[in-house]
């Protein structure tokens, strides 16, 4: 890759509209790494990717962020301990795509503040 090219996310941010009640739901529900938070806005580690929660910058911003797609292994056991903690899915884990030796498992819920994320895994398929 060129020095030119975006290669690597440093961070995401992800709407917030109360920095409090996110705060929990990734630190304590999800399990998320808190790193810190400074006023309005809040950090997590994401395995070198820094996640910031933050109040919209402008009202143009004020809508739900992208999907933000996090990698595990046992999917239905994460999905389990998950539903466990009060997460309310909007599906159950499921094949999205057959890969051919793995398929690619997804599961979608949606955060206190309204932005869908979402758990997927690759999964190897039994012979």
């Amino acid at each position: 890759m060129s020095e030119n090219s975006l290669t690597q996310i440093a961070q995401i941010s992800v709407n917030a509209a109360d920095i409090e009640r996110a705060v929990i739901f990734y630190r304590d529900t999800l399990g998320m790494n808190f790193l810190f938070q400074a006023s309005q806005v809040a950090f997590f580690d994401c395995n070198g990717i820094r996640l910031m929660l933050s109040l919209p910058e402008n009202p143009e911003f004020t809508h739900p962020s992208s999907v933000i797609y996090d990698k595990v292994e046992d999917i239905k056991r994460v999905y389990e301990v998950l539903i466990e903690r009060g997460v309310s899915f909007i599906n159950e884990p499921h094949v999205a795509a057959n890969m051919g030796s793995i398929d690619i498992w997804m599961a979608f819920f949606r955060d206190t503040e309204g932005n869908t994320l979402a758990l997927t895994s690759e999964v190897p398929k039994e012979n």
